[in-house]
């Protein structure tokens, strides 16, 4: 397929052709959500704890008589049912990590990509360099694409001055072609790539 390229201040730029193999698929959801889950999962820290029934201070004395009190029969204060007690079952240090193969991921980036290219959300701009790193200068520019909530790609490394620029903006995220994700790609309304990123994409998925 073939999209427009626009620049930075909206004038047109010619056209790139994008790959049907990856930004030309019908998306699916249920790829997508497995996806998300999948790295929101390995976001999580992991770090709940709390103490077991071994790990609290309460003596193990036996608490009173075994008959004659018309009591439940305890041998001990650090019992889960008792105020100070070990929790029973309680959440512990461990990460939430599942695997997914890599071509089911190199799948699911496809097909966040198509989604993008399907609803018209995709943009592609020749190049994203700013000459002074003025947030004022670069929502004028976001004005003119009538971007308000997007992820923007670049090539192997993003210009700095538009990326000083940028992370000033709400709701506008920045990321070299290395850091492209679907997670990131499917929060944000718009999907800005530069011409460097198309060409990287169509290189690394050939």
């Amino acid at each position: 397929m073939d999209i427009k390229v626009t620049t930075l201040d909206g004038a047109e730029a010619g056209e790139i052709s994008l790959s049907d193999e990856i930004f030309g698929l019908e998306p699916r959801g249920d790829i997508l959500q497995r996806m998300v889950r999948w790295q929101l999962a390995r976001r999580q820290a992991g770090t709940h704890k709390s103490k077991g029934r071994s790990e609290v201070s309460g003596t193990t004395k036996k608490m009173y008589k075994q008959k004659g009190t018309g009591g439940a029969r305890h041998g001990a204060k650090t019992a889960p049912q008792f105020r100070g007690g070990g929790k029973a079952f309680g959440p512990v240090v461990r990460s939430h990590a599942h695997d997914l193969t890599k071509k089911f991921r190199v799948l699911a980036l496809k097909h966040a990509l198509s989604a993008k290219a399907k609803s018209d959300d995709l943009v592609v701009v020749s190049d994203v360099v700013l000459d002074q790193p003025k947030t004022k200068a670069v929502k004028e520019r976001f004005a003119k694409l009538g971007l308000a909530n997007a992820l923007i790609i670049d090539g192997a490394e993003v210009n700095a001055n538009f990326g000083l620029a940028a992370r000033n903006v709400p709701h506008i995220d920045v990321l070299p072609v290395q850091g492209i994700n679907v997670y990131d790609i499917l929060r944000r309304e718009k999907l800005v790539l530069t011409k460097a990123a198309v060409e990287a994409l169509q290189e690394r998925f050939k």
